[in-house]
């Protein structure tokens, strides 16, 4: 199951807190301003800026 919806809406960058998106492969979750990409693993967002890469 990918991340709902309604999490979606409530997630944000833990960086700069602008509002994020998940990829098209539902596999990471990508803030555009900071460009960090994170990973989501077992269907949870794993948001730390520790685990984030940039792209």
């Amino acid at each position: 199951m990918p991340v709902r919806p309604e999490l979606m809406e409530i997630l944000a960058c833990p960086k700069c807190k602008q509002p994020v998106v998940l990829s098209e492969d539902q596999l990471s979750i990508v803030c555009d301003v900071c460009r960090l990409r994170f990973p989501v693993r077992d269907d949870i967002p794993v948001m730390l800026i520790d685990d984030a890469e940039s792209f």
